[in-house]
């Protein structure tokens, strides 16, 4: 009998540039850091991986797991990076459209604004928000319901 891969553990509920959340990518391949900052202009969730810094619109987190509380059901992930398309109907196509409560990129740094399905999933999935698939690829992600 196999392990199911280990998903990432509840966050602390800090998650503040002191005390980050240590995270895992869906495909559990790469560590990450991500932490809130709320005195940014305008706030923003802030992943660290290695010297790369990206940052997203922090109401990210709420965003998306309304959107997922609304879908209902499992939702491809579809990370890609901003210079490449994202493929219809996955999170980071979502998280690009004019569509959204943002009205584009939850990415904040021009050249950095892709990516948001391999870094936020694990964020909501830390925080109890969300149930997110660990395979090497074609990873999915839904809302947790209130049991």
């Amino acid at each position: 009998m196999t392990k199911a891969p280990k998903a990432n553990p509840p966050a602390p509920a800090e998650g503040v540039k002191d005390q980050t959340w240590s995270l895992k990518t869906p495909s559990l391949q790469a560590e990450f850091v991500a932490w809130r900052d709320e005195a940014a202009t305008p706030p923003a969730l802030v992943v660290q991986v290695g010297s790369t810094q990206l940052r997203y619109h922090l109401r990210c987190i709420d965003d998306l797991f309304a959107m997922l509380s609304a879908h209902g059901d499992w939702m491809l992930l579809g990370s890609a990076d901003e210079q490449k398309p994202a493929a219809a109907g996955t999170v980071e196509a979502w998280a690009r459209s004019p569509e959204n409560p943002v009205n584009g990129f939850y990415g904040l740094n021009k050249g950095l604004r892709g990516r948001f399905a391999n870094y936020v999933p694990p964020v909501l999935e830390a925080l109890g928000l969300a149930e997110v698939e660990h395979n090497p690829k074609n990873n999915r992600m839904k809302a947790r319901t209130a049991t």
